[in-house]
C-alpha cells in the first residue's frame, strides 16, 4: 500500500531524508521512530504529497507522490503534527466543510459524519466553536477531518504531541480501532507510542534507516539471545536451579522491580538462544514438580535501551 525506493530529500546542503527505502503492507499500522530532526516529518510530507522528493519514489495505493499528488490525496488522511483548525467555526460545520472539499455526496456525508463524531468522540461538542476546544478534542478533531472520507492510508505525525496522559490513552484506542481497515503509518519520537499502537516499527536516525521489524525480533538480532520471564508459585532456589538445568537455558536471574512477582509467586529471567522450546521446557519442567505456573512470556528489552542501542551502533559504524 506504501512503497518508498531510495527516498532523498535535500534542502540546500542539508540532507533530511538519505535514501530510505521500506514498504506498508494493506491494513498495517507502522511505527516511523526517530528523534526530532531524524526525517520524519519530511518523510510524511512527501508522501502525502506536499513536496517532491530530491531523489527516489514514494507511493501510495499505486500512486506516485510527486506525479499524481491530486489523485494521491482521494486516497489519503493527513493529521500533520500541527493541525490546522478554523477556531471560529464550529465542529459539525468544519467536518461538513472538509467533506465539500472532499467532494463527498450529501447522502455519504450525513453518513460519515455521523460515524467519525462518534468514534473520535465529537458528539457532545458538536455545535461548539473550535476554538474554545482543549488540546485534546482538537487533536480529536483533526483525526476525524483525516478518515472522514474513509482514506486508503492515513498518515499521522506525531498524534499525541501535547496532550495529557489520559487523551494519549484515547487517541491510541482511537488508532487502534483502525487496523485492519486502513492502513496506517504513523510517526513519533515517544517510544511508548510504537509499543502501544504499531505492528511494526521503521527506527530512522540522522536521515537514515538504522532498523526495521518488530520490536521483539530487533531486541534478538541486537541481543543474540532470547530472554523469558518465568513467574513461578514454588521454592525459588530450586525453581531457578531446575530451570538452568534445562538444555538451550545458558543463566538464570531473579526478577526485579515490576517483573519479580507478589505473594508466594517468584519471577525468575531465562536467558537462551532457542527462544519458544525453551518456553515449552520450563513450562513442562515447572508443572512436572508440582509448582505453581503462573507466567511465561518472552521478555524483549525495552524500546528506549532497544533504540539508544540501534543509534549507537549505527554511529558506531559511520565513525568506524
Amino acid at each position: 500500500m506504501i512503497e518508498i525506493a531510495h527516498l532523498t530529500k535535500h534542502f540546500g546542503n542539508t540532507c533530511a531524508v538519505d535514501d530510505v527505502s521500506f514498504s506498508v503492507d494493506r491494513g498495517e499500522v507502522i511505527g516511523l521512530l526517530g528523534p526530532n530532526g531524524s526525517g520524519k516529518t519530511t518523510i510524511m510530507r512527501m508522501l502525502a504529497g506536499f513536496f517532491p522528493p530530491t531523489r527516489g519514489v514514494a507511493r501510495v495505493a499505486g500512486l506516485d507522490a510527486a506525479e499524481q499528488s491530486l489523485a494521491l490525496r482521494r486516497k489519503v488522511g493527513y493529521l500533520p503534527e500541527n493541525v490546522v483548525l478554523y477556531p471560529d467555526m464550529r465542529v459539525r460545520g468544519f467536518l461538513e466543510f472538509c467533506a465539500g472539499v472532499r467532494r463527498l455526496e450529501p447522502a455519504r456525508t450525513r453518513q460519515r459524519l455521523e460515524v467519525v463524531m462518534r468514534e473520535c468522540g465529537l458528539v457532545d461538542v458538536a455545535h461548539r466553536l473550535i476554538g474554545t476546544l482543549s488540546k485534546g478534542y482538537r487533536q480529536r478533531l483533526g483525526l476525524a477531518q483525516a478518515v472522514l472520507h474513509e482514506p486508503e492510508v492515513l498518515i499521522l505525525d506525531e498524534p499525541t504531541v501535547g496532550l495529557d496522559p489520559r487523551q494519549i490513552i484515547e487517541i491510541r484506542a482511537l488508532i487502534r480501532a483502525l487496523r485492519g481497515r486502513t492502513t496506517v503509518l504513523l510517526s513519533t519520537h515517544i517510544l511508548p507510542e510504537v509499543a502501544m499502537t504499531c505492528e511494526r516499527v521503521v527506527i530512522i536516525d540522522r536521515g537514515r534507516i538504522v532498523a526495521e521489524d518488530t520490536a521483539e525480533r530487533l531486541t534478538r538480532r541486537l541481543d543474540g539471545e532470547d530472554r523469558t520471564l518465568v513467574r513461578v508459585s514454588g521454592p525459588p532456589d530450586e525453581v531457578r536451579r531446575v530451570i538452568a538445568a534445562l538444555p538451550g537455558v545458558e543463566r538464570v536471574e531473579m526478577a526485579e522491580g515490576e517483573l519479580a512477582g507478589s505473594g508466594e509467586a517468584h519471577g525468575f529471567i531465562a536467558h537462551s538462544t532457542a527462544g519458544e522450546p525453551v518456553r515449552r521446557a520450563i513450562a513442562a519442567a515447572v508443572v512436572g514438580h508440582g509448582w505453581g505456573l503462573v507466567e511465561v512470556r518472552p521478555l524483549a528489552m525495552s524500546l528506549e535501551d532497544l533504540f539508544v542501542r540501534l543509534v549507537t551502533h549505527e554511529e558506531d559504524l559511520r565513525s568506524a
